[in-house]
């Protein structure tokens, strides 16, 4: 059994060196760089408005979740403002008011002053209208105080909107970046919740190739490096395209066990990341190869 083996394996290696064919340095998959979109509230939503194959922008709108409850709190929030606003005017007019008679009161004092100076006022006369000063002043004092709670109640109030503002626009749910749609989990009429996958979405203009390369060949693998890419393009022919290496393992796919010679060493394989531009010929978990240096 193992002199066929060793026959077939030799057979095999004549037929490549015939054919002139250069050996591929790596071998691997076509991955992207996919995003999980999931809704950051909960509700049922009014309408899903992509489909799986769709191309999506930057901010363009996925789907969008009912917004009748929080509506109906902003309009009575809003209302809330209205009413503390009128509250706020009518004791901004009582201190005016309160001005006012403090301005008649003084000037009234300032008269019997005088009066009392030429003693044709009494002491109780004076007594009298510095009192009426003096209330006037802790009158307008209270009235400043109401003043202040009513615009600290006010500034709860508008934090109160911008939270129901921020979950309004929470309800639209949007793409995070540019992509093709790749799979959708919910549908119009279903239940969104904080956190549940609405869709699952790629950029497709660039894909990864994923390939594993030795120890040995490290030293050929460098992050920037330009390689050459191969994918199938029919029954036997090969598509050439360039790609950069963007991504390098740091650690072996396989821990020895223990120390090993050198001739096992060459079986720990790193991962290596190859950034390809897709002209619509790449698709996910197609294969491909690579050829490091001039081919």
């Amino acid at each position: 059994m193992k002199k066929l083996q060793i026959i077939a394996l030799s057979l095999l290696i004549i037929g490549a060196c015939k054919n002139g064919e250069k050996k591929s340095d790596a071998f691997g998959n076509f991955e992207a760089v996919e995003t999980i979109v999931s809704s950051e509230t909960a509700g049922k939503l009014l309408s899903m408005e992509v489909k799986q194959g769709d191309q999506l922008e930057t901010d363009g709108l996925i789907a969008q979740i009912d917004t009748t409850e929080i509506i109906l709190k902003k309009l009575q929030t809003e209302a809330q403002l209205v009413a503390s606003d009128t509250k706020k005017q009518n004791v901004t007019a009582q201190i005016n008011v309160l001005k006012e008679q403090k301005k008649n009161v003084q000037t009234t004092q300032q008269r019997i002053a005088k009066m009392f100076a030429d003693q044709a006022a009494t002491q109780q006369q004076m007594d009298d209208i510095n009192g009426q000063l003096n209330v006037l002043d802790k009158q307008v004092s209270a009235t400043n105080t109401q003043f202040q709670l009513i615009a600290s109640e006010m500034e709860v109030v508008k934090r109160q909107l911008d939270l129901l503002n921020e979950q309004l626009t929470k309800c639209q749910i949007k793409s995070p970046n540019k992509g093709t749609v790749l799979e959708t989990y919910l549908e119009t009429g279903e239940l969104a919740t904080p956190g549940k996958p609405v869709l699952k979405m790629a950029d497709l203009s660039n894909l990864e190739l994923k390939v594993y390369v030795s120890g040995a060949q490290l030293s050929n693998v460098k992050l920037g490096n330009e390689v050459k890419v191969m994918i199938d393009s029919g029954a036997k022919e090969m598509q050439s395209l360039s790609g950069k290496i963007s991504w390098i393992s740091s650690e072996s796919e396989f821990t020895p066990k223990i120390i090993q010679t050198k001739e096992e060493r060459v079986k720990l394989m790193y991962a290596v990341k190859i950034v390809v531009p897709n002209d619509g010929s790449l698709k996910i978990g197609m294969p491909g190869e690579i050829v490091f240096g001039p081919s």
